[in-house]
Order: structure tokens, then C-alpha cells, then sequence
């Protein structure tokens, strides 16, 4: 590897890749007038959340793959972010395709180290403090709540082998993958150069998962683990997800400063739309958890 690779490769990485171009269908009703990141998550939105922590974290620039609802995203955040600076890429293709094919279409924009993260997630600013170095994969404990992709590690805390899913028996110790990625450059080339081939060869509904499984399997991509345990976390698919993260996330068990003014940038976001925003994902989330907590509960 060249020297100058490495010594880059080693600073602290202050790019982040958010991947929001899904539709979020299986949160609907909420994400009928707006992207799944600007669900409400106990008064803040997901996509709130996760600047405010990217800036106390010394991240510049936010890079931001936009499908489903764009313009919401767009008058969201305006060209600058809590200082940080914001560019887009639109995934025309983003109503059929996957995440695969998200990731592929940043791959001319970053040429830089990175944080990936996946729009869906709420945790603790402070389980960022290990991802901004490179080569890095957030993992956790397996819980009964969690599904997707799973990783075996080996004795240097690394990855060894990825797994479709939770199911199965299996001799070795599995963890999460908590969808929270960070990146060397020389290791994001090799990956735009794997990506291409699955692209070109029309697996645009793969997940990025089965490029990095490849990958950590012939020995082109090794991911050191940080673990997400010990603090709050949670990955919002479902209704029934944002239920358990707003429980998880509520004033008297998770202190939260979220201001008003964090969308201060050039393109000028009003504050009325600012408002708008924020109690309309408000109402709606309080009418859909109130009428999954009427639901009978079960006793399984």
C-alpha cells in the first residue's frame, strides 16, 4: 500500500454517507407525506438527531442519497447543517432498487475516508467515538428484537464471516450488524470496484452486505468491530420499532438537546416549515402509536 494511502487512511474520518432514498414502507402511515428520516423519535426527527451528533462528533461534510420525498430532505437541511456542509445525490431508480444501489451512486462524489450510516437509526452521540477511524463496523449482542445481517468475529476483533440473517445454529458467537460503517479510502476503491461488478450485472436489490461478505471473504476488505452495547440504540423499521425507541429515547431515561436552529445554511429554511415539519410528524406518530398501544397485547 502507498505510504501517503496509509497515512491518510489512519486520520480521523469527517465525511458521513447517509443512505435515505427508501420509501419506508413498512412505517407507513407515517411516511406517507415524508421521508422515513424525518420520523419523529420523541420530539426529534431521525435525521435531527443524527446531525446534531455528527457535529458534536467533528464531522464537515454530509453526504446524502436521496429517492423517496426528496425535497422534504433537501428543505430539511439546505446546503448547511449545524456547519456542516451538505451535498446530494438522487436515486432515480430508488422505488426499485436496494441499498446496493445507493451506496454504488456516491461512488464519484466521496473520495475521502467515511462514515456510512443507514437512515433508520437513533443511538447515543457517544457510540460514535470509536467509528471515526477507519475500517470500523458497529456491532451488538444479538437481542430478541433484532433481525438482518450478522458477523462472526475473530480473535482480533475483527470480522471474520457475514450472515444473511439470525436463523440457524451456529457453533461461533454472532453480533448484530448495526448498519454503521466507516471506510479507508484504499478500502472504499476496492469496494466501488465490487460494487460496479454487481451493478453491471443487474443485482441492483442486493444489499451492500453481500459485496462486503465477499469481500471479508477472500480477504479484500477487514473490518475491525466496535460495539454498540452498553448504550442506547435502535433501528426503526416498523411502527412497532418507533414505539420501543421513543420509550428508549424519552426525557427521563435519555437527555437530548435538540435546537431549533440547526438547519442554519445558505438556502434559508424557514422557520414556519422548520415548525411544520416537526408537528406533523409529531401528530401523526402520537395517532399511530396510540393505536398500536390499543392493540390487545399477547401473552407469548
Amino acid at each position: 500500500m502507498n505510504p501517503s494511502h496509509s497515512n491518510r487512511d489512519n486520520k480521523v474520518v469527517t465525511t458521513a454517507l447517509l443512505l435515505a432514498a427508501g420509501k419506508g414502507s413498512r412505517l407507513y402511515p407515517l411516511t406517507h407525506d415524508t421521508p422515513k428520516c424525518l420520523t419523529m423519535v420523541h420530539e426529534a426527527s431521525i435525521l435531527e438527531r443524527l446531525v446534531i451528533n455528527l457535529k458534536k462528533q467533528g464531522f464537515k461534510r454530509l453526504v446524502v442519497v436521496t429517492g423517496y420525498k426528496k425535497q422534504c430532505i433537501r428543505d430539511f437541511l439546505g446546503t448547511r447543517a449545524c456547519g456542516m456542509k451538505i451535498d446530494y445525490i438522487f436515486s432515480p431508480l430508488y422505488a426499485t432498487t436496494n441499498n446496493i444501489y445507493s451506496l454504488w451512486m456516491a461512488r464519484e462524489i466521496i473520495n475521502e475516508p467515511f462514515l456510512l450510516v443507514e437512515s433508520d437509526l437513533v443511538f447515543d452521540v457517544s457510540l460514535l467515538d470509536d467509528m471515526r477511524y477507519p475500517d470500523r463496523i458497529a456491532v451488538a449482542c444479538m437481542q430478541p428484537w433484532m433481525n438482518g445481517s450478522t458477523v462472526t468475529v475473530n480473535r482480533s476483533q475483527r470480522v471474520k464471516k457475514f450472515q444473511n440473517d439470525i436463523t440457524g445454529t451456529f457453533g461461533e458467537i454472532r453480533y448484530k450488524t448495526v448498519n454503521i460503517y466507516s471506510f479507508s479510502l484504499s478500502s472504499w476503491h476496492s469496494i466501488t470496484e465490487r460494487l460496479d461488478q454487481h451493478i453491471s450485472a443487474g443485482k441492483v436489490n442486493n444489499y451492500y452486505e453481500t459485496v462486503f461478505a465477499e469481500m471479508v471473504a477472500d480477504g479484500s476488505l477487514s473490518l475491525k468491530i466496535v460495539s454498540f452495547d452498553g448504550k442506547p440504540w435502535y433501528e426503526i423499521d416498523t411502527v412497532e420499532d418507533l414505539a420501543e425507541a421513543d420509550k428508549l429515547f424519552s426525557a427521563d431515561k435519555y437527555e437530548t438537546k435538540i435546537h431549533s436552529n440547526i438547519t442554519k445554511h445558505t438556502s434559508g429554511i424557514s422557520k414556519s416549515f422548520f415548525q411544520h415539519t416537526k408537528s406533523m410528524g409529531k401528530e401523526t406518530n402520537t395517532r399511530s402509536l396510540s393505536r398500536l398501544r390499543s392493540l390487545p397485547q399477547s401473552n407469548s
